[in-house]
């Protein structure tokens, strides 16, 4: 059941959620839900593309919340590339800034990510290696915008694309299915380190590519002091200079109590695969993320000889972080918020349908 509010804007109720919408976007199905928002999806009529629209769960009701809302939208504005997820359309059917209470973003819908494909096949060595060099890619034109997780590998197009909502951390099991579970976090985050670098995301795509060549994942932790407990025998136990890095005493004391286990050479795992791609990881998965490899680095090394376009491997346009670490009222989130919204401008070239994709 579904009625006009004004014009180009109809309201619809999912689930007990109420949806007001624009008329281009329509057969709204609710493909999940989080804390901090519903996720549907929906058929643009003015492209024929299914699109997944997300409703931000009350923006306006905290400053904290606030200010995470317009964070996203900003970062979501601010990506453009072809290997991260970008911001099709954002909106709100209120006119006035006094009305204003909610809005929503408008992104492809998810496809086929990496977690479906893994379990329906095992990928060939040069399909794995492609895959990888897609995903650092795009985590090299994220490198300076976002630090955070990189939270799903999906598929478009037979092109790896990162979704990342910025701060919206329930957007992995939302939008596909594929939860990103400690198996993937990187240890520094299991660490609670005082500070994440970009590397925190080249963790991940270590993990991602060991499970693509095992077919299965590499470190399966059944908890978190398991899950480092899984990690450190193959990485072996740390240094203690990494150790004195640690901000929790806690974290210090447990990982001087473990027995001193020796590094594993990741060729006795990866015994099927080419020596470079071994040599790729064992760069990857690097304990200490002062050593671990970068994007921009990770791309110039042997692995992505055959795949490289260095011409195509741009990095984002500088972001701008100075509102990041503001404190403003409520309200001023809200008219900054608004504005973002009002001055949103399409991108130039609408995707095609992202139907399953097989590689």
């Amino acid at each position: 059941m579904s009625f006009r509010i004004r014009a180009g804007f109809y309201r619809q109720e999912v689930n007990k959620t109420v949806w007001d919408v624009p008329e281009r976007y329509r057969d709204l199905l609710q493909v999940g839900t989080g804390a901090y928002g519903t996720v549907c999806s929906a058929i643009d009529r003015k492209t024929g593309v299914r699109v997944a629209i997300k409703k931000l769960h009350r923006p306006f009701q905290s400053r904290l919340f606030a200010k995470r809302a317009y964070r996203e939208l900003r970062l979501l504005k601010h990506m453009k590339h072809e290997n991260v997820i970008g911001l099709l359309d954002v909106f709100t059917s209120e006119i006035s800034l006094d009305r204003f209470q909610d809005f929503y973003l408008v992104m492809p819908f998810m496809g086929t990510d990496l977690g479906k494909l893994m379990k329906m096949e095992r990928l060939s060595e040069d399909r794995v290696q492609f895959l990888v060099y897609q995903m650092l890619r795009g985590l090299k034109v994220k490198s300076g915008v976002v630090y955070r997780y990189v939270l799903i590998l999906r598929l478009v197009l037979c092109c790896v694309q990162i979704l990342d909502f910025g701060l919206a951390r329930q957007a992995d099991s939302e939008m596909t299915g594929y939860v990103v579970t400690r198996w993937y976090r990187a240890p520094e985050v299991i660490l609670n380190w005082m500070r994440y670098s970009q590397t925190v995301d080249i963790w991940s795509v270590g993990c991602i590519t060991a499970e693509m060549l095992l077919g299965r994942p590499l470190f399966k932790g059944n908890d978190h002091l398991d899950q480092l407990r899984e990690i450190m025998k193959i990485t072996g136990t740390p240094a203690p200079d990494f150790i004195m890095k640690l901000q929790s005493q806690d974290a210090k004391n447990y990982i001087r109590s473990l027995p001193k286990v020796p590094k594993k050479d990741l060729h006795t795992i990866f015994f099927k695969a080419s020596s470079d791609v071994v040599s790729a990881m064992e760069r990857m998965l690097v304990l200490d993320p002062d050593g671990r490899v970068s994007a921009a680095e990770a791309l110039e090394l042997p692995m992505f000889s055959d795949f490289r376009e260095p011409e195509e491997e741009t990095e984002a346009l500088p972001y701008d972080h100075s509102m990041d670490n503001t404190d403003l009222p409520l309200e001023q989130w809200k008219r900054h918020t608004f504005t973002e919204i009002l001055s949103f401008q399409p991108p130039l070239t609408e995707l095609r349908d992202s139907k399953e994709t097989s590689l």
